[in-house]
């Protein structure tokens, strides 16, 4: 009697991460930027670096040319702001669903349902290498526990989604990161499951998974000293306001957490309408201006045009630069926000925060 894989239809042996390394290798002087860039954003977390990071970026990438042509807008951008604010392009390639629906380029990179996985990592990873060597740090959130190892020495920022913080196994895996992670609040708008990732994250552990030649092992880590709470809203309801923030800066106090909070202004900061990202923008420069020491980052979704799309049975009906997950505010109006931003941060930025101790 047959007991195992009664639900499995097939298995495909496919590229390792050590061969697919081989194959798209990542060059220096990129890989001196992606170690430089880490280093930047842990120094904004450990506040001897002024500036806030900006992930900023679509929701997802479903065109890897259309992601080029927004990344060389973004590089102008961020050079001319560099001085307040440290731009990381959002480069997301896994999306989890609730139900069903696309679950990304790497997982679907045609966009037909085939689930052509290899095609997607080469891809995902050929993208990575182009969007570096333009000299643009990138953030992904790191959903596959297995696709790290194809991808992460690109990363300059990663993030474990609202669905996924209270997940152990993926607490597990950002204790072994090399980019320091944010840890989003639960869909729910509680604190606790991204306080105890933060406690959980720091320090090491052992689970299986694969090392960099496909193979299954114990992976053994040393803990990540860089995860930091997002706020992203939840249960219906924003968690940007100053009273949030305050309630957040003691939830990390009294979990003797450094005080480093990033704000994602999608999602329910901002209703789920896109173009009331703005208003979460200028509340979180208010704040700033009116002292607020704990705030670091933000992260907004944003593409050449605006809003989102449903994918076509003929992909040839997509919408130029549109979204196909959630919907984006188009590129003038990124370009303004954070232009407005940066002007408005000159004077508040400098001194405004002091250096953390990173827990041991």
């Amino acid at each position: 009697m047959r007991l195992s894989d009664l639900n499995i239809d097939d298995y495909k042996i496919i590229v390792s991460p050590s061969e697919l390394k081989t194959e798209l290798p990542l060059e220096s002087p990129a890989r001196e930027f992606i170690s430089n860039s880490r280093q930047v954003v842990k120094n904004i977390l450990d506040g001897t670096d002024q500036r806030l990071f900006v992930v900023v970026g679509p929701c997802s990438i479903h065109d890897p040319e259309l992601a080029l042509t927004y990344a060389k807008k973004l590089a102008v951008l961020a050079r001319e702001v560099q001085d307040e604010l440290f731009i990381i392009m959002r480069v997301y390639f896994e999306k989890p669903r609730t139900t069903v629906g696309w679950k990304g380029l790497i997982n679907d990179p045609h966009l037909d349902g085939n689930f052509d996985i290899e095609t997607g990592l080469r891809t995902a990873r050929n993208l990575l290498i182009n969007l570096s060597e333009m000299e643009l740090p990138l953030a992904t959130e790191a959903l596959d526990p297995i696709s790290p190892q194809y991808l992460q020495d690109a990363i300059t920022w990663s993030a474990i989604g609202a669905r996924t913080t209270e997940s152990q196994t993926h607490r597990e895996m950002s204790s072994g990161l090399s980019s320091p992670v944010g840890f989003k609040n639960g869909t729910d708008g509680s604190l606790d499951v991204a306080i105890n990732a933060m406690k959980s994250v720091t320090h090491g552990h052992a689970f299986l998974g694969i090392n960099p030649d496909g193979r299954v092992a114990v992976t053994k880590t040393r803990g990540n000293q860089y995860g930091h709470v997002v706020l992203r809203g939840g249960g219906g309801k924003p968690n940007y306001d100053s009273a949030k923030i305050t309630l957040c800066e003691h939830g990390l106090d009294n979990a003797n957490l450094p005080k480093n909070i990033v704000v994602d202004c999608s999602h329910e900061n901002s209703n789920k309408d896109h173009n009331l990202q703005h208003l979460v923008l200028d509340d979180i420069v208010r704040q700033i201006k009116n002292g607020n020491q704990s705030i670091c980052g933000i992260m907004i979704e944003s593409n050449i045009n605006e809003g989102n799309q449903n994918i076509p049975q003929n992909l040839a009906d997509l919408k130029y630069g549109v979204s196909v997950t959630d919907a984006c505010i188009n590129w003038e109006s990124t370009e303004k926000a954070l232009r407005e931003m940066a002007d408005s941060l000159k004077e508040s930025l400098p001194g405004r925060r002091s250096p953390t101790k990173v827990p041991d």
